[in-house]
């Protein structure tokens, strides 16, 4: 195993929230407050449902993001993972940490299979 892009999983400049939410009590919610709270870099909040989070843009989608996050924490359904992995991954992200319960095999292997082409690293 190569240690390629474990610098943007252990040390990102920027990091985007996926599945960021105004929930308190649920992974998202708690990620975003943690991130936003804690991390010194450029944070983004991604969700279609909010415009705003915390008094700050909240992006519809990856695409819609300023700039490629070095670093994307996934706090989706599973059935979404994959398709959001592909859509980093074409943006430039080089890892991500998915904080989804329920992944089958067939999932998990769509979302090892969206990543690979672009060497995107999954924790």
């Amino acid at each position: 195993m190569t240690i390629r892009n474990l610098d943007h999983l252990f040390d990102p400049r920027s990091v985007a929230v996926i599945g960021a939410s105004a929930r308190p009590a649920s992974v998202g919610g708690t990620v975003w407050r943690n991130v936003r709270t804690g991390f010194p870099g450029p944070v983004w909040a991604v969700n279609p449902k909010h415009g705003t989070l915390d008094g700050q843009a909240c992006h519809a989608q990856v695409g819609t993001l300023p700039a490629a996050p070095d670093l994307a924490v996934i706090c989706t359904p599973p059935a979404t993972v994959a398709g959001i992995v592909a859509e980093l991954g074409a943006r430039g992200t080089r890892a991500a940490v998915v904080l989804t319960a329920g992944l089958d095999a067939a999932m998990k292997q769509a979302m090892l299979a969206a990543a690979r082409p672009h060497l995107l690293r999954i924790l």
